[in-house]
């Protein structure tokens, strides 16, 4: 029987913790958007991460990620997601994987906070270059 062996783990420099509470909320598409993870905060160089909280009502309008794709976890609530148009339900502990190039919309269209954990990778070339919005931002009509 061949043993395989690893190299040994070799400590990196790893970032700061990050919280939440300390980082502020991008409304920019709707909701409260917070990237905690990214090459900014932290110097990730795979991928970026974050929450998002939608309340009653609230809306992330339409966009789709030309060089991510996006893993989608619903910690809590219920919510409409449309992936190119076809509308399904996310409810709480559930997830969605959002292949790259893959228009999304998320609605809250239930009485009760829907709160989220995102990540995206792999990261696109520039962060302007990340996201290609379809629908107007809340509130610009």
């Amino acid at each position: 029987m061949t043993t395989i062996q690893h190299a040994p783990a070799t400590p990196t420099r790893c970032g700061p913790t990050v919280s939440r509470a300390d980082t502020p909320p991008n409304r920019r598409r709707g909701g409260d958007i917070r990237v905690l993870l990214s090459p900014a905060s932290v110097g990730s160089t795979a991928g970026f991460m974050g929450t998002l909280t939608l309340q009653p009502g609230e809306v992330v309008t339409e966009h789709w990620h030309p060089y991510s794709e996006e893993f989608l976890y619903c910690q809590a609530g219920d919510v409409l997601v449309t992936l190119d148009g076809e509308p399904r339900r996310l409810v709480a502990e559930s997830a969605v994987h959002i292949p790259i190039g893959v228009r999304h919309r998320i609605e809250n269209d239930s009485a009760t906070t829907a709160e989220f954990v995102f990540l995206c990778g792999p990261l696109a070339p520039r962060p302007e270059l990340g996201h290609v919005d379809t629908e107007l931002p809340p509130g610009v009509r």
